[in-house]
Parts: structure tokens; sequence; C-alpha cells
């Protein structure tokens, strides 16, 4: 029943687009970081994914107050950071976890000052501060693919070197081996997977992708090319599990990743103390653990099938108009790029009409579409894919349940309504999720404040001076006698 639960689960999982992609991004980046991490391990370079993690951090902050594009800032600005990290490292008195400490505090420092003197962090930052890997647009996607695949490629075109200067860099410089270079190209490939990594994981969690796999690996493998082999297939494996966990139990990404390479940690560390004849294991033995531990973690996600669910909401309309509402301000809607806006992105109401003025009606007429449903498990990522790759929304329509609310009117106008619901908040952002609502030619009644309602509608694109936003165009409002969780995790 297990297994079949397992198939079911990995099914519903994968009829998700942010979750396919979210797959495929952290496939290839835990390959990249568990393939370096062995080096780095071996080198004592263990904290430069944590250091390094910081300056991208810094480099975020600032693209973010420059309103810049965050990868394309902070890839270079992390990879100086990797080759100064390892000139300081050769030819100066400060050496390994010192100039590391110098290098990633100061850029931290540095980031937060930033982020001060502007607006204060927004969502975008803490998305690279604690991960994100569920809200990626298809841009991320794309150079994601393409520098992960430039590092794996790259790393098995420079194995040897990587192993002779790994191993013994004295004795690779003497047999005539630009160990220079091939130091820069392995600082040049963990700079790349570090930034990549962030968005996964977090910079706070980043340095765990480099740390584990290897780590676990040497429990039981003490062949550098068995050791990476483990290495890669442990956390590829731990990487598809925390991703499982994290779908079956509403629980952050980056953290179940993390929580189950500690788990592999544990379970490789325990058979290397119980049976000293796993000391001896071939690269065959070895990947036969990491599958079995795969199949493990799997099963014992698929029991865990069906919990979180609520009974099905029986609805009655409701016909009541919004009378002496209060006013409130949602600081969690965007328009059409990002989660937060500024309030003062906001137009006066004047500039839009009941009748729908300013819509910019979808490229083709959708006829008797496919309802896409936001679910409760997945609200926030749901929510979030609709705003980072709106053009997969747009002209579909939509259901979604929450609480209704209006956001302030100005200047005597119209409010503008929202079905939200409350999330985790992260730099004094208050976790607010919505997406704005509209009867768009003043069709229907819209329904008392902190009402739990079902709306049904298609996702549209409008401006308002200049600005995009998206909105549901609705074609049904109803009020809920069951009401969901106003909290939702994922």
């Amino acid at each position: 029943m297990a297994v079949f639960s397992l198939i079911e689960t990995l099914s519903e999982m994968f009829s998700y687009t942010f979750l396919i992609r979210a797959a495929l991004v952290g496939a290839l980046v835990s390959l990249c970081a568990s393939l370096l991490g062995v080096g780095l391990v071996l080198k004592r370079y263990s904290m430069i994914g944590d250091g390094l993690s910081h300056v991208g951090f810094g480099a975020l902050a600032l693209a973010s107050a420059l309103n810049l594009a965050p990868l394309a800032v902070s890839i270079p600005v992390v990879v100086a950071a990797a080759f100064l990290l390892l000139r300081i490292s050769e030819r100066s008195p400060i050496k390994g976890d010192a100039a590391i400490a110098l290098i990633s505090t100061a850029s931290l420092a540095l980031g937060v000052i930033v982020i001060s003197l502007t607006t204060g962090m927004n969502t975008d930052v803490c998305n690279y501060l604690f991960g994100s890997i569920l809200a990626m647009s298809k841009a991320d996607v794309r150079l994601s693919v393409i520098l992960s695949a430039a590092v794996l490629g790259l790393f098995i075109l420079c194995y040897h070197k990587i192993f002779a200067v790994t191993f013994d860099e004295q004795f690779a410089r003497a047999t005539g081996t630009k160990t220079g270079v091939f130091n820069m190209a392995l600082a040049l490939l963990t700079a790349v997977t570090i930034v990549l990594g962030m968005r996964m994981m977090g910079a706070l969690l980043i340095s765990a992708l480099i740390i584990f796999p290897a780590l676990t690996s040497m429990r039981l493998c003490k062949q550098f090319k068995t050791v990476t082999i483990s290495a890669a297939l442990v956390s590829a494996a731990s990487f598809f599990t925390g991703l499982v966990l994290s779908y079956l139990y509403a629980i952050p990404t980056g953290a179940s990743v993390v929580l189950v390479n500690c788990i592999a940690f544990c379970l490789f560390s325990l058979i290397a103390a119980v049976k000293p004849i796993f000391k001896e294991f071939s690269m065959k033995h070895s990947a036969l653990t990491g599958l079995i531990l795969t199949a493990s973690l799997f099963f014992f996600a698929g029991c865990g099938r069906g919990q979180g669910k609520i009974p099905a909401e029986t609805a009655e309309t409701a016909e009541t108009n919004r009378t002496g509402a209060p006013a409130i301000t949602l600081a969690g809607y965007a328009g059409l790029n990002s989660p937060v806006p500024p309030p003062q992105t906001k137009p006066a109401p004047d500039t839009r009409s009941k009748a729908g003025a300013g819509f910019v009606e979808a490229a083709e007429a959708v006829k008797a579409v496919k309802i896409v449903e936001i679910k409760e498990k997945l609200f926030i990522a749901q929510i979030n894919d609709i705003y980072e790759n709106p053009e997969d929304y747009l002209g579909k329509t939509l259901k979604l349940e929450g609480l209704f609310k209006y956001s302030a009117p100005m200047a005597g106008g119209e409010p503008y309504y929202f079905v939200m619901r409350y999330g985790p908040g992260c730099c004094g952002n208050d976790g607010t999720i919505a997406l704005e609502v509209m009867w768009e030619h003043g069709e229907g009644a819209y329904l008392p404040e902190d009402a739990w309602v079902e709306a049904i509608g298609v996702l549209k694109r409008y401006e308002e001076d200049g600005y995009p936003y998206i909105c549901v165009s609705l074609s049904s409002l109803k009020a809920l006698a069951v009401r969901g969780r106003e909290f939702v995790t994922q």
C-alpha cells in the first residue's frame, strides 16, 4: 500500500509545473555541490560555502537596492570574492577559516547597511536568505540549468587535475601541473554553485549541501572516486526525499533537505561503527547503500501520505454588499512581479473605472478552460509562482479560497478587493499572500470583510500609471460555511 501511496504522491507532486522546475534545478545544484564538496572538505575549505553565501547575500542586497537582476549581480561578485579568498590564503598570513570569516562578515555587514539605507528587507532578499526553490522564474531556471551543466562539465574535464591538486598540491606543481589555474577553476565552480544553491537552500543553509554528502560518504568509502560517486548519489537522494517530505508535511524545502542529509550522515556513521566490513566497501556496494537509503526514506515519506487534509467544504452564496468595512493595508499583496510592492506604486483609484477600463486581455480567448485550483497545502507556493511566471496563468480560470479583504480606499475612491491567507513572515513582512479579485463589469456583489470565500475567475493583466498588475476577473464569489486554515506554511 505504501508503494502505491508513494506513486500517487509523486504523480500528484509533479502535476505542478513549479515542482518540476524545483526538482530539476535542485537535482543539478545538489550534484554540483556534492562533487565540489569532496575536494573542498579534503582541502579543509568546508566552510567556504558559508563564507561565499554571506558575500552573495551582500551582493543580493545591493542588487535589490539598485533594482538590478539578482543573479546577474551576485555571480560576478561571489566569483571575485572566491578568487580574493584564494589569494589571501596563499599569499598572506591570514589563512583558511580566518580568511573566510574576514570576507564573509564584512560582506554581511555591508548587505545589512545597504538594506537599512534603502527600503528595508523585502521578500526577494529573504528568499535568498532562507531559500525559495518553489518560487523560481523561468529565467532563473534557465540560467541555473545552464550554469549547473557548465559546472558539471568542467568538473568532469578537470577531474584528474582537481584530484591531484586536492591531495598533494606540491607534488602536482612539481610534475608540471598549473596548480594555480586549477585552484582558480575550483574557486570559480564553487562560487557559481553557491549562488545557484542560495535560491534553493538560502544563504544560511547552503554550506550543508557541500559538507554533508562528502562527510557522509567518507564514513564508508575511502577512495576519492568512490567518495565522489557516493556523495553524488547521497546528495541527489537526500534532495528528492527532502522535496517529497516538504510537499507532504508543508515544511520548508531547504530545511527538509538538510534534515534528510543529517539522517543519512547518522545512518552511514552507524553502519560504519557497527559493521567494520563496510569500511572496505567498493564503489558498487556504496552505491547500493545509497539506493537502499533512498528507498527507505521514500517509503517512510509515503507512509505519511494523506495527512493534513481537511473535510470537503459546503458553500452557500452570500448576497450581502459591503457596508462600512474597515480599511486595511495588505503588505503582502503585489503587482505582477513581486509579492511586496512599494506602497507608492498604487495609483489613484480614479484611473480605473468599475467597468474594468485598463484591462489588457489575454492574447487568445479561452474556451471551456480547465480550472486551476489554488490548493490550501501549496497556497503560498502557487501564488508566488503566479507572480513569478504570470504568462503560465494569464487567461486561465483560477479557483481559490481564503479570507475576503479590502484595501484602504484612496482619496475617497473604491477599495481594492483580495482573497488572502497568512503565512510565515520574514524580515519585517507580515506574511500576507493574496490575489486581487474584481467583478470586471460590476455584475456581482462583494462580500463582507473576513468572510471565508471561494473565488473563481480568469486571471488577467492590467496597467495603472505604467505599473503592471494581475487580477482575477470574477465569474463566481461565494461565502463558505466551513473555513479552511487562515495560516499556511507552504
